[in-house]
């Protein structure tokens, strides 16, 4: 039971992610050009996108529906994504990295903003970084760094 309990606790914690959780970069480029790039980089590596998110058209289309007036982007994608090699590779250190599967990197435009941002979570140290580091490296593509 105890240990039930524990994992319980680990599981709600490690949900708990916050903006500083982030990485994020942004760039001038438009947002359409900024999602071809992303798409770009990930399909050039030889991976797949496994979905594409439209968050920011479900905020909208569901702002007046709870309630709220407030326009969060003018348009925000999650492009979901995942490495069979690397994700093997991860797993294999430790089965509960299955937690960061499937890989997500997101272009957002905020309203009145000329930038668009591009960005993932961070993970934690260990076997996660070379997932990071493929992510960083992907978004860096994508918009040309």
């Amino acid at each position: 039971m105890k240990q039930m309990l524990l994992g319980a606790v680990i599981a709600l914690t490690a949900g708990a992610a916050s903006a500083q959780d982030a990485v994020t970069y942004t760039t001038t480029d438009n947002f359409e050009d900024v999602t071809f790039g992303l798409e770009s980089a990930i399909v050039g590596r030889g991976l797949v996108i496994d979905s594409v998110s439209h968050v920011g058209d479900m905020l909208e289309r569901t702002r007046a529906d709870v309630g709220s007036d407030v326009v969060l982007f003018d348009d925000a994608k999650v492009f979901s994504f995942c490495s069979a090699s690397l994700s093997r590779k991860v797993m294999e250190a430790d089965p509960m990295n299955i937690v960061f599967c499937p890989y997500g990197i997101f272009v957002a435009k905020q309203p009145g903003s000329d930038e668009v941002t591009i960005g993932f979570r961070q993970f934690p140290e260990g076997p996660m970084q070379e997932v990071q580091t493929l992510l960083d490296e992907i978004a860096r593509e994508a918009i040309g760094e």
